[in-house]
């Protein structure tokens, strides 16, 4: 797969506003003396990164000496590979795909878990009374493959169906068109994305745009299946240089800055993410900001990025005994002590709370949001 995507304007030194709150020294870094770094996305632009593109138009990577130049995603880009073959200084990924990269070698730490919980769902209309797992048998199942299949397949074993028997699998485009047009019964979408797609698009029945209750759908953080997904990785190697430990905790602390202004000002997310390049439009991109804050607030007690162990015992646990239509689980062990750490985001949190940023956000409430056609 390819391991080259091209680098997004918004950087730290590009921005022109300067954000209240002092940096862990207590002043701004001059623009000549930033540090360069590279975060490699796990997608195109668009909400699910707000937090982050944030950071660049607040000055947040700057107030930490930073400057920093986002690296778009796809189809065909490994976010992880791109970092394990240092092309990047940090990466997004999900939990899963990263540890079966490490499993296969790939040097990778993940240094703060932004999402606590999953996005992942799967969606059908509501006439084919597809509530669980169970319900998918004999069905016709839409995944997208990549590693984004995993939470479904774990919840069709937990079920007693044998994927490569008791459904019809599909490969599903990265869209919502097989489900509308009635190719498959039951389609792979994130909370934040080509679930908001059906929801903007226009019901032929009535000629108005669909409503929630045209569809069902399995939440895989209900069905005990979730597994964590974006997290901030870093090079494991690297991590051993005190100069490497020191920007980590940096970033990290600004990338959280950011996600904790998205949660409290969505629509100016909104607005900072459509600037940025998003394919699809303010409405859209407002829905995937108010869903993705869901993911993360309210977040640990300990603070926002920090890893849960529970949850990231039920990741490996799914990941080591979920099997898909080959019989294959994504991971043959258990990852070693180094896959993850708290160190970084401990010391993050710590120079947030400093600023007087709430970490936790425990009265979040999200928006309420009204989807335009097509996401305009």
């Amino acid at each position: 797969m390819a391991a080259v995507a091209a680098a997004l304007t918004v950087t730290a030194a590009a921005c022109s506003t300067t954000p209240a709150g002092d940096s862990s020294s207590g002043a701004s870094t001059a623009p000549g003396a930033l540090k360069p770094v590279t975060l490699q996305l796990q997608w195109f632009t668009q909400g699910q990164f707000a937090g982050y593109i944030a950071a660049a138009d607040q000055g947040f990577y700057r107030e930490q000496g930073l400057d920093v130049t986002f690296k778009e995603g796809g189809v065909d880009i490994v976010p992880q590979t791109v970092l394990a073959q240092g092309q990047a200084d940090y990466a997004i990924a999900w939990v899963p795909k990263a540890l079966a990269s490490r499993e296969q070698g790939a040097a990778i730490t993940d240094v703060a878990q932004v999402f606590q919980r999953s996005g992942t769902r799967q969606v059908s209309f509501a006439t084919e009374n597809i509530t669980a797992a169970a319900e998918l048998k004999g069905k016709k199942v839409g995944n997208w493959g990549f590693g984004n299949e995993f939470e479904l397949f774990a919840g069709m074993t937990d079920a007693g169906i044998k994927p490569a028997t008791d459904v019809t699998l599909v490969q599903q485009q990265f869209d919502m068109q097989a489900l509308l047009s009635g190719e498959i019964d039951a389609a792979q979408a994130m909370s934040y994305n080509e679930y908001a797609q059906v929801l903007e698009a226009t019901n032929p029945a009535t000629g108005q745009l669909y409503q929630p209750g045209d569809f069902s759908m399995i939440d895989w953080n209900d069905d005990g299946t979730a597994m964590l997904q974006d997290a901030i990785w870093a090079s494991t190697d690297k991590l051993s240089d005190p100069a490497y430990q020191d920007q980590t905790t940096k970033f990290v602390a600004a990338s959280l800055k950011g996600w904790a202004y998205c949660r409290d000002n969505a629509a100016s997310c909104r607005d900072i993410v459509v600037k940025a390049g998003s394919k699809l439009g303010a409405s859209h991109q407002l829905w995937q900001v108010n869903e993705v804050n869901k993911l993360i607030w309210p977040s640990p007690a300990a603070g926002v990025g920090t890893i849960d162990q529970a949850a990231w015992d039920q990741t490996v646990k799914v990941a080591r005994t979920a099997v898909n239509a080959d019989g294959q689980t994504v991971l043959t062990k258990d990852p070693d002590p180094q896959a993850y750490t708290n160190d970084y985001v401990t010391k993050a949190v710590e120079i947030l709370k400093g600023q007087g940023v709430d970490v936790v956000g425990t009265n979040y409430q999200p928006e309420t949001v009204t989807l335009n056609p097509g996401g305009n």
